[in-house]
């Protein structure tokens, strides 16, 4: 069970750099951004997404800054640091082999084995 958690941990962490990559935004805008993204196919909720983004912040891949969003509420805004774009770069890597992988075995046949 470790292994989906840290799974579905690292997706999400991934999921928000790229978000990022968009410019910076708020959290509500990486959820609504991933939302949109994946036809809503992924919701994440805000007892995940705070976490991740606080985490991802302490780890030096995104820095944030308070503004105020486009409703006049004070928000803080996160942004991709350099060190964000290169785990980005790996983690996509990462994720692809994995998902190719997993594409893999699903299209195993009992012929082919």
């Amino acid at each position: 069970m470790a292994d989906t958690v840290t799974l579905l941990r690292g997706a999400l962490d991934a999921l928000v750099l790229k978000a990022l990559t968009w410019g910076p935004t708020h959290g509500y805008g990486v959820a609504r951004w991933i939302e949109s993204v994946t036809d809503d196919a992924l919701r994440i909720e805000e007892g995940s997404l705070y976490p991740a983004l606080y985490r991802i912040e302490r780890r030096g891949w995104i820095e944030s800054e308070w503004g105020v969003s486009d409703t006049g509420r004070k928000a803080r805004f996160y942004r991709l640091t350099p060190a964000g774009r290169a785990q980005l770069k790996a983690e996509t890597h990462n994720f692809t082999r994995f998902a190719r992988a997993i594409f893999k075995a699903f299209d195993a046949t009992p012929d082919a084995a």
